[in-house]
């Protein structure tokens, strides 16, 4: 312990004050330092389980409580607080992450971010885990793909010392078909993996070797729960359900802290690997930290089981020496599969709709599990919310559907209201942390392509009265009749209706007072409208009389005001009636 104070203070303390705070910092962890023996293949790193395990609510552990580097970060930091985490490439290689590691820590960043915007993944959360799992996944020693250039294996999970979890992928992923060993980068064990694993770089495999695959992985697991990182008690949750040990916190979260500080890209390859592993009480350290004496096994303590492997014995107390094994309780803890994890759309297409009328699209949505997968039996309420009238089927606002086998759920059918304009239907799942999607949609005015007059009959008044024959006209929309259509009367002075006219036939208002344009006409339920009285002023002339629709349909209609001819008396001849001259007598 002496040897790992005086490291971390050769590592940038420059004062008294603040090497007396690194002291106090380690000697709170009270996490003894220890080594561990390497994996069959490829070798083991060298990692250690914090001696206290801390309540994590129900959380399990993505790493099986394998052990972890205790590295502490420089006590300089690459930058100042709140600087930009693009610096550019210059720097000590502890303070980087080799190119291809922190490219996969923020592209899984940015997935998550679609699929579960609320979780606000940081990217920085990953690289810290990645730090302390297995540092950056050695330096960065990576393929082209992100694939390791080696296994990275942690112990067996054989009870020795560690937990015990037998067997679970017949060695597929980490060649041991006796017991389970943490694997790749962010030290998944195998059970843990069938569950959360991903395949993010698209080569049709979940690779827990592979960073890409892993770091998605990482970032799922550590968004369960409806956890919101953003908030510190929920990051904690999600840091002790990868390793169940406050120092395993601690240590997370202090290169956390400095990687949201600044941080710079390096080369693959080139990172620094960590070399300070944790011993368990009792036993004897290494000469050389993270090398295993000759002949010595490690032997750190039991670790809480892993989620989804076999139920593993343990001390009755972490550290009180106890060898009576005591069966962890079981959980009632969801599965990955069984989580919500994100709402999106099902392929909803524009909600647009004639007032009056249903809507050809129906709302849809998809639920999907934390692994990203269909997610069934999830409730979902759809809820109308605007002044068009429109409702659902059976004239409900509000509606609640359950998701399928394939995880959709797809709201009743929506009829429009009578009042044309826009409103919106929200769908919202989930609890905790509700999942929230809002669909825009249109109610449009009842329309018609065409309108004509029911009969042919000239329309012809006096000056001074009103034109004895009503006016009809009917509207259709694809050939059948059109109702409560919105109708616009003007008299004009062209057919077009560039113009309008302020002489000739008018109508009346409420008030008696002539008004020359009608706007509030409406066709009836046979798309049929018949005009209030049209009256002529003095002056005689035809006029236009133009009624147009919703929809562009149009017609112009002629208005004649005219005074009438004078008729002879029954009997007489025009001869007789006309005037006859005067003769002048001559003086």
């Amino acid at each position: 312990m002496a040897a790992h104070i005086r490291r971390r203070l050769r590592k940038g303390a420059t004062t008294t004050a603040v090497a007396a705070a690194a002291v106090a910092a380690l000697a709170a962890s009270q996490a003894p330092a220890a080594t561990l023996a390497e994996g069959p293949v490829g070798g083991g790193d060298p990692k250690a389980a914090g001696e206290d395990t801390a309540s994590a609510a129900d959380d399990g552990a993505a790493t099986g409580n394998s052990p972890y580097y205790t590295d502490l970060p420089p006590l300089v930091t690459p930058d100042k607080p709140g600087s930009s985490s693009n610096l550019p490439v210059t720097g000590s290689a502890e303070a980087g992450i080799p190119a291809s590691i922190l490219a996969a820590y923020k592209q899984a960043e940015q997935t998550v971010a679609t699929t579960d915007p609320t979780c606000r993944l940081p990217w920085q959360l990953l690289a810290a885990i990645g730090k302390v799992e297995s540092g950056q996944a050695r330096g960065g020693r990576v393929d082209t793909n992100g694939t390791t250039t080696s296994p990275i294996l942690g112990p067996a999970l054989n009870g020795q010392g560690f937990a015990l979890i037998k067997d679970t992928d017949g060695g597929a992923y980490d060649s041991d078909a006796v017991h389970d060993r943490a694997v790749g980068p962010m030290q998944f064990i195998p059970s843990t993996w069938a569950s959360w694993g991903q395949d993010a770089n698209g080569d049709g495999r979940k690779d827990p070797n592979n960073i890409y695959d892993a770091a998605l992985a990482a970032g799922r697991y550590l968004c369960a729960n409806d956890r919101d990182l953003a908030i510190a008690a929920d990051l904690d949750k999600a840091v002790l359900s990868y390793n169940r040990s406050t120092e395993y916190l601690r240590t997370v979260r202090s290169w956390f802290s400095y990687y949201q500080r600044g941080t710079h890209e390096i080369p693959d390859g080139t990172g620094r690997l960590p070399t300070t592993p944790s011993i368990p009480s009792g036993s004897t350290p290494s000469p050389n930290p993270g090398t295993p004496s000759p002949g010595t096994t490690p032997s750190p303590k039991p670790s809480p089981d892993k989620p989804g492997g076999k139920p593993t014995p343990g001390p009755s107390k972490p550290g009180d020496g106890s060898t009576s094994p005591k069966p962890k309780p079981p959980t009632s803890k969801p599965t990955p599969a069984e989580t919500f994890g994100s709402l999106e759309n099902a392929g909803t297409g524009p909600l647009r709709a004639t007032a009056g009328q249903a809507f050809d699209e129906r709302v849809a949505v998809l639920a999907r599990n934390a692994l990203g997968a269909p997610l069934g039996k999830v409730s979902v309420t759809f809820t109308v919310t605007g002044n068009t009238g429109t409702l659902f089927a059976g004239g409900k606002k509000t509606v609640t559907v359950r998701t399928g086998a394939d995880g959709t759920a797809t709201a009743p059918e929506l009829r429009a209201g009578e009042k044309a304009g826009e409103f919106t239907v929200t769908a919202v799942a989930g609890t905790g942390r509700p999942r929230t999607l809002t669909y825009a949609a249109t109610v449009t005015a009842r329309q018609a392509d065409t309108i004509a007059r029911t009969d042919e009959k000239a329309l012809v008044a006096a000056p001074g009265e009103k034109f004895a024959d009503a006016v009809t006209v009917k509207a259709t929309y694809k050939d059948a009749a059109a109702a409560g259509v919105a109708v616009t009367a003007t008299m004009v002075k062209d057919p077009l209706g560039l113009f309008d006219n302020d002489k000739g036939p008018y109508f009346k208002d409420a008030a008696g007072k002539p008004v020359r344009t009608l706007a509030t006409l409406t066709t009836d339920a046979e798309g049929m409208l018949r005009l209030p009285e049209i009256f002529a002023d003095g002056t005689e002339g035809t006029y236009l009389l133009r009624l147009t629709t919703e929809g562009g349909a149009s017609v112009v209609i002629e208005l004649t005001i005219q005074a009438p001819e004078e008729t002879a008396p029954e009997g007489t001849t025009p001869e007789e009636t006309a005037p006859k001259e005067t003769e002048t007598p001559e003086a």
